[in-house]
């Protein structure tokens, strides 16, 4: 039962390792298992220890686990480069639509914005006319009605100034010469 159990979860980690495998490949730890025993890291870390063991393997004279180093640090070569055009892609895909969306938006804008100015033109023909080329000066084919006729704007009374404010004196305050007498 238990070794049924861990098939299945292996496999559904298989599936998922290998649907992600070209997303994050540069980052992604790896497992290579080399001729000299596991070699664990990322990409660039696994090229550069099989390119040391087999830097090693030459300075001993072992030119067959040399080429065969190189091999594996040519292997993980190609994936990581596979990887990077992969993420190249990627981005410039990503750049490219959004190239795209932003002369969408400037487009639209554009549009927007000579909407807006037709509109404003239109508002400002409808509020001063101009006379047609085939009506002479003074001329006009309209019949004047009251309504038509300029409204005369209403006037304004003229603007007063303020009076200054008397100055207190003695004879402002209670109890002065001209103050009433309170009980004669």
């Amino acid at each position: 039962m238990k070794s049924s159990r861990s098939r299945s979860r292996s496999k559904s980690n298989r599936n998922r390792s290998q649907g992600n495998q070209g997303g994050n490949v540069v980052n992604r730890v790896f497992d290579s298992s080399g001729p000299e025993g596991k070699v664990r890291g990322t990409p660039q870390q696994i090229i550069e220890k099989y390119n040391q063991l087999a830097r090693d393997a030459q300075l001993s004279n072992d030119r067959v686990a040399a080429e065969n180093f190189q091999q594996h640090a040519e292997h993980y070569t190609r994936m990581l480069a596979e990887a990077q055009r992969e993420i190249e892609a990627r981005r410039e895909e990503q750049e490219r639509q959004n190239r795209e969306r932003q002369a969408e938006r400037d487009r639209e804008r554009a549009e927007r914005q000579e909407r807006d100015s037709s509109q404003q033109a239109a508002a400002d023909h409808a509020a001063h006319p101009q006379p047609s080329a085939d009506m002479r000066e003074g001329e006009s084919n309209l019949v004047e009605t009251p309504e038509s006729q300029p409204k005369p704007k209403p006037k304004r009374a003229p603007r007063r100034k303020p009076r200054p404010k008397p100055e207190a004196s003695n004879d402002d305050q209670p109890g002065g010469d001209d103050a009433p007498k309170a009980a004669e």
